[in-house]
C-alpha cells in the first residue's frame, strides 16, 4: 500500500508537467479579419440612417417649439396646454427613438458578430485540439503569462484561413 502512494506521488508532477498551456491575443486576430472591415460599415450606415431619423426628428420638433413660442401670446389656454402637450410628446417620442435605436445597433452588432466570434473560437478550438494543449487562454484576461505558455495567436490566424 505504502509503495503504491509513494508511486503516486512521484508521477503526479509528471502529470501536471505534462499540461500544455498556450495563449492567444484574440482583438488582434479580430482587427485582422476582413469581416470586421465589412461589418464596422455596415454598421456605420445603419448608425447613420438612425441619427438623420433622430436629426430630422429633432429639427421638427425645435421648429414646432418655435412657432409655438412665436404664437404663445396670442393662443387660448386649452390650444397653448395642446401644443406643450404635443411637444413633450414629440420629445418623448425622440427620447424612445433614441433608446430603441441603441438597443437595436447592439442586437445587429451582436447579430452580424456572432459568425465572426463562432469561427475564431473554432479555430481555437481545432489549434488546442491538434496542439493537445490543456488549456489556451486569452492575452488580456491573464493575470500572468509565465514562460510555459506558448502564443498560439499565428497558428489561429493560420486555422481561420483554413476554415474560410
Amino acid at each position: 500500500m505504502k509503495k503504491i502512494i509513494i508511486m503516486m506521488m512521484l508521477f503526479a508532477p509528471l502529470a501536471v508537467m505534462a499540461q500544455k498551456f498556450g495563449h492567444v491575443d484574440t482583438q488582434s486576430i479580430m482587427q485582422t479579419l476582413p469581416e470586421i472591415a465589412k461589418i464596422n460599415g455596415e454598421l456605420q450606415a445603419i448608425a447613420q440612417q438612425y441619427e438623420n431619423d433622430l436629426k430630422a426628428m429633432q429639427d421638427e420638433l425645435q421648429r414646432k417649439n418655435e412657432e409655438y413660442e412665436k404664437a404663445k401670446a396670442t393662443m387660448a389656454p386649452t390650444k397653448q396646454k395642446e401644443t406643450e402637450t404635443e411637444l413633450a410628446e414629440m420629445y418623448q417620442k425622440i427620447q424612445q427613438t433614441y433608446t430603441q435605436s441603441q438597443q437595436d445597433m447592439q442586437k445587429k452588432q451582436q447579430e452580424l458578430m456572432a459568425p465572426v466570434y463562432q469561427k475564431v473560437q473554432t479555430a481555437i478550438q481545432n489549434v488546442g485540439k491538434a496542439g493537445q494543449y490543456t488549456y489556451i487562454f486569452e492575452m488580456g484576461a491573464a493575470l500572468y503569462i509565465g514562460t510555459g505558455s506558448k502564443d498560439v495567436t499565428a497558428e489561429i490566424k493560420a486555422e481561420i484561413n483554413k476554415l474560410k
